[in-house]
């Protein structure tokens, strides 16, 4: 017989061993954020019993991404199951009405990424188009013999796709390259749009193939900037809602309306044309009778959050639901009963999840930790992901809005195991005109408080954006934090999140107000006694560069900076690819009051610049032209003041591609440890 005791001694030996054999955690890597799995687009089947979504991994030695799609019961049944294993891009995937199948995006091949069709009953995925461009956005027809998508074609060439095939091959085969234009807007983020194209809606049959235009015998201008969200099919797939612009290309005002049209007749009609400022994003009600879409009442007013707007097509009457809510919202879905309209949104540094009536009322919290995006909501079920500072994005369900949160999938739980990500806090502190600003605060591994760090501030672009509690892949504030440093992210006035009258209090002067909140902020840490004021670093993209620059020319308590991407001489921004508002976000015009812009231009204050400077800059950047790093470097080198230039020929205002945003990691770890260690 077994003696008790020496089993229970063994079982604890056992259990001490297996302890004393785990490696202690370790600080985040950027080779580890690369590393990490990334799951975006959860969808519900009709029945709400199962989820899928797309997960993608990038291999640095390939300097390339493969996405798959990847199914899990919403109740928490099974483990997640791989559904393709294509190499290269699977991704967007919509149920078909009855459950049985999932259309999805992919790449096979050399040409464009087309739809494929996958049955859950087995089988493998089949090709349903096969057009020279690539169709997106897919809805289905309650029928489920019929999709609504988009993809781009010509005025003159409508929805002949043989004809659209021989110009794309003539565009590419054009040895000029020359891009010609009238517009104010000729290219858009990092591409052109001179070659005459246009986004519009067609109908896949998917028994025969067929593919026949919907909007293409108009002379419509789908939103430039993606369409993604930007219309939506009715519950009897009679009529489709879309955002639009009408009229020729010059884009002299930027002002899209609400749009419907009759799939049967081809009958289009203005919704919301008396409004010039712009209106986007309908969804029709379950009960059809009405849409919801975003309005805005002012023109080319950046900060202005968008009203959630309920439009009865009986009527034409129009009327705000959220009361007393002063944010922008996404992710509009609705209750099973049609009662209660669900929306995300950012709220003091999270992204929340709220639920409101549909006939207009205050909305209330369902979901406030963290940041949660993509929600999707079937037979009462809630799907969405969610993540943090201290951890990349998970899948999450609630069973019905009342419900805890439980995690799905987190198909990083392995790795971040083994790290240690530090940890984070959320203070706020009295800043310009003595309002209260909030500020996260990330700390190394191992800190403490007793001992002095050296301190580095993240400043967000936008302006009119927000730090908030998730997990970036190149802002992270974690990965910023690993080397030994205390990180600072201020959402300072103009941030988004903390009421209109804070967003829009910059206007005009995008300098002041922010600067104080940043160094207020710093002498709240300092205060703490745990700071170094003697090795503090500030570093930024976008906006978050102009702020970089500004405070370049205007403190040298920093003992170096690093500016991504950033806005050096405002004049200049005119030469960006989107310039309305600019007017008012910089108080004057160049053709108004040119001195006004160039009173909080940072290029202004190049005599008192001293403090060395990382620039990042990609090439193909057209929101901030890559020229802005290269000015301003070319002014630090010439004043003898150290600076280092890194260009980025394949990447635009953002680093996407693993090799080089693995250099990037480099040059900002670089840069940070040869002046604050």
């Amino acid at each position: 017989m077994k003696n008790p005791f020496l089993t229970v001694v063994w079982s604890l030996l056992c259990v001490v061993t297996a302890l004393a054999e785990q490696p202690e955690p370790r600080p985040l890597t950027a080779e580890d954020l690369w590393a990490m799995k990334r799951i975006s687009a959860p969808a519900l089947s009709p029945d709400g019993r199962w989820v899928v979504y797309t997960q993608t991994q990038f291999d640095p030695e390939t300097n390339k991404s493969d996405s798959d799609l990847w199914l899990v019961p919403s109740d928490g049944s099974a483990p997640p199951r791989r559904l393709t294993w294509h190499k290269g891009g699977d991704s967007s995937p919509v149920w078909r009405p009855d459950g049985g199948a999932i259309l999805f995006r992919s790449k096979r091949g050399d040409g464009p990424t087309q739809f494929q069709l996958l049955p859950l009953n087995g089988g493998e995925a089949q090709p349903m188009t096969e057009l020279p461009v690539s169709p997106n956005h897919a809805i289905w027809f309650p029928d489920g013999r019929r999709v609504l998508f988009v993809a781009k074609t010509w005025p003159d060439l409508k929805d002949d796709f043989d004809a659209v095939k021989q110009r794309v091959k003539e565009h590419k085969d054009d040895e000029t390259k020359a891009k010609t234009t009238d517009s104010r807007l000729f290219r858009y983020w990092d591409h052109y749009l001179t070659d005459g194209s246009r986004a519009h809606l067609f109908i896949l049959d998917t028994d025969t193939g067929a593919v026949e235009g919907l909007t293409t015998d108009h002379d419509l201008h789908l939103p430039f900037f993606g369409v993604g969200g930007t219309f939506d099919l009715s519950a009897d797939g009679q009529t489709v809602a879309l955002t639009a612009m009408l009229g020729g290309p010059t884009f002299t005002e930027l002002n899209a309306d609400i749009f419907t049209i009759d799939v049967a007749s081809r009958k289009l009609t203005a919704l919301t044309a008396d409004n010039p400022a712009f209106d986007n994003s309908p969804r029709f009600t379950p009960d059809g009778k009405a849409l919801l879409y975003h309005r805005r009442d002012q023109v080319n007013i950046a900060p202005e959050r968008a009203k959630l707007v309920r439009y009865d097509l009986a009527t034409g009457k129009t009327k705000a639901i959220l009361r007393g809510f002063e944010e922008s919202v996404g992710n509009l879905n609705f209750s099973q009963d049609g009662k209660t309209v669900f929306f995300s949104a950012g709220l003091n540094g999270h992204t929340q999840l709220f639920a409101a009536p549909l006939k207009g009322g205050k909305p209330k919290v369902i979901h406030g930790e963290h940041t949660n995006l993509g929600l999707d909501i079937a037979a009462d079920t809630l799907v969405f992901t969610q993540e943090s500072i201290l951890f990349p994005a998970r899948l999450m369900v609630k069973q019905d809005r009342n419900s805890e949160a439980v995690v799905l999938a987190d198909p990083n739980a392995d790795l971040l195991a083994q790290l240690d990500l530090g940890r984070f806090e959320s203070l706020t502190f009295k800043g310009a005109d003595n309002h209260e600003v909030q500020m996260f605060v990330a700390f190394p591994p191992g800190f403490d408080s007793g001992k002095k760090w050296p301190l580095v501030h993240m400043i967000h672009g936008g302006p009119h954006g927000a730090f908030m509690d998730r997990f970036h892949y190149r802002w992270n504030q974690a990965l910023f934090a690993a080397p030994g440093y205390v990180v600072a992210a201020v959402n300072f006035h103009g941030s988004t999140g903390f009421g209109q009258a804070f967003t829009s209090s910059i206007l005009g002067n995008h300098a002041e107000k922010p600067f104080e909140d940043i160094m207020k902020g710093t002498d709240v840490l300092i205060g703490k006694g745990y700071i170094d004021e003697t090795r503090m670093a500030a570093t930024g993209g976008s906006y978050g560069g102009y702020m970089v620059s500004w405070i370049l020319g205007h403190t040298d308590r920093f003992k170096c900076l690093i500016n991504h991407a950033g806005v050096y001489d405002l004049m200049a921004q005119f030469a960006s690819d989107y310039t309305w508002g600019r007017a008012n976000n910089y108080g004057a015009a160049p053709y108004t009051d040119p001195n006004r812009i160039d009173k909080y231009s940072p290029s202004r204050y190049a005599a008192n610049f001293k403090t060395p400077t990382l620039i990042l800059h990609g090439e193909k950047d057209y929101r901030v032209p890559y020229t802005q790093g290269v000015n301003l470097h070319g002014v630090l080198t010439a004043k003898g003041v150290p600076s280092r230039l890194v260009i980025f020929p394949n990447e635009n205002h953002w680093i996407l591609k693993p090799q080089a945003g693995l250099l990037w990691w480099r040059e900002v770890h670089g840069w940070l440890s040869q002046h604050l260690d």
